[in-house]
């Protein structure tokens, strides 16, 4: 492990709470907390066991700082498996902050965002994918995102890929070794051996690929998009779905001209919801610019919540939505019949001679059907594809990727088995997959990359 500076940040939040956790990491890091900290026995940190707390004080030179527990722990049994200090305060974030700058002042350095962990990285203690798990425990947003996160963390992904990659760099050394030494190590019947394999491989890269979509869900939200003509009741929805007067409403149609993006949790799933310009036939600049939106939004969405005004007929603004989402929306669709408490002039059976949904009937106004609303949604998304059952979750783009290029050399082996392509041939794209795995861990991945990761990470962490 090659010597680095020693870093220091703090590791708990800004704003005054009970403690404050200022982290240090190095091999400098216990004789930096040294200088500043006085222990009640006396000794020195650098002289206890490792993993062990001490009580004391926090000084600058002869000035007291504040009353302070601190932690040593020892490399290589560490986070970073560096040497780790970790100096628990009162957490004032004046007092926290002037502990970090009486670290830095002694020789540290500030840590960079995500630098911790990107160490712990880069000195084996954790390969990419639980690196990108640590980030997404801190940021889910629920039970699903974060048991999906701790089976990333605790190496799930990470064992499936490496068993892959394991069993592949095992059948090219083979390939290799029989052509070097044909007289020893016969090929016979080898093919169809290996052929077994790679449908083995690419099933199992598939399934993986299955999961990008729920992985996206639990760690991201559900991306729902809202339309409707102007005056369907969107935006009272959207105000209903709240609990507050979020979006104005008027009587006037086309009062929403810009969408407007918010979030709720059902049943512990996110909705990321966006409410849009009505659609309509307009020539208002502002308005048009605002429907166009709309329809850029509606293109991208997970599920659409299309918002109609059952107290009048479909008009043609009404068959303009219904195309767009008959034509170009690949989410799911429901729709609700708003303003149930008038009289009805389009019902569910109008709307189902044209798109093949569910619907049903609200009243944004007087906030009826929103139960059922609700668990239309749980039963889409939570009962029924979504339903958590611990496997393996596929969150990030760049390990779809990876598993995409590894599953096009995958089946370019089963090509050329079926053909007849010579063995040596045959190891150039099994070794193309067992590259492109090997990024997902984050073996042989490059510099820019790693960077690019660790730089969303939060301070301290």
């Amino acid at each position: 492990m090659e010597s680095r500076e020693t870093i220091a940040a703090i590791a708990t939040g800004m704003g005054n709470a009970g403690i404050g956790i200022v982290r240090i990491s190095g091999d400098a890091a216990i004789e930096i907390a040294d200088k500043v900290f006085k222990g009640k026995n006396k000794r020195k940190l650098a002289e206890s066991k490792s993993h062990m707390a001490h009580y004391g004080h926090i000084y600058d030179g002869e000035e007291l700082i504040d009353e302070a527990l601190v932690l040593v722990m020892k490399a290589p049994n560490t986070y970073t498996r560096e040497n780790v200090v970790e100096i628990d305060c009162h957490g004032g974030a004046y007092v926290t902050r002037r502990i970090l700058e009486l670290v830095l002042k002694n020789g540290a350095r500030a840590a960079e965002p995500g630098e911790f962990t990107k160490r712990a990285f880069l000195n084996g203690r954790i390969d990419l994918t639980q690196a990108e798990a640590v980030i997404d425990v801190i940021n889910a947003k629920n039970s699903y995102a974060l048991k999906s996160s701790v089976n990333m963390l605790n190496g799930r992904l990470s064992t499936e890929i490496k068993k892959i990659r394991e069993e592949l760099i095992y059948n090219i050394a083979f390939i290799e070794a029989a052509l070097d030494d044909p007289e020893h190590i016969s090929l016979d019947n080898f093919v169809d051996k290996l052929d077994n394999y790679v449908d083995k491989w690419i099933n199992a890269v598939d399934k993986l690929l299955t999961s990008v979509d729920n992985g996206k869900i639990f760690t991201e939200g559900v991306k729902t998009v809202i339309l409707g003509k102007p005056n369907a009741g969107k935006s009272s929805l959207l105000n209903t779905l709240l609990g507050e007067e979020r979006a104005i409403v008027t009587d006037i149609a086309g009062t929403t001209r810009d969408t407007l993006e918010e979030q709720i949790n059902i049943h512990g799933i996110i909705l990321k919801l966006i409410d849009t310009a009505g659609i309509r036939q307009t020539e208002d600049i502002v308005e048009k610019l605002g429907v166009d939106k709309s329809r850029r939004f509606a293109k991208d969405a997970d599920l659409i919540i299309y918002v109609v005004d059952s107290s009048t007929k479909l008009d043609d603004n009404d068959m303009d939505i219904i195309s767009m989402i008959n034509e170009g929306v690949a989410g799911k669709v429901i729709v609700l019949l708003n303003k149930s408490d008038l009289d009805t002039k389009t019902d569910e059976n109008d709307i189902k001679s044209f798109i093949d949904c569910p619907v049903i009937n609200i009243s944004a106004k007087e906030q009826s059907g929103i139960d059922e609303l609700e668990k239309k949604l749980e039963e889409m998304f939570i009962g029924g594809e979504l339903s958590y059952n611990d496997e393996v979750m596929i969150t990030r783009a760049r390990q779809k990727d990876a598993l995409n290029q590894a599953g096009e050399s995958l089946r370019l082996v089963k090509d050329g088995i079926s053909m007849a392509v010579p063995e040596d041939l045959l190891t150039i794209d099994l070794m193309n997959a067992y590259e492109e795995l090997g990024k997902i861990i984050g073996e042989a991945v490059e510099e820019d990359l790693v960077n690019e990761i660790f730089s969303k990470f939060c301070m301290g962490k």
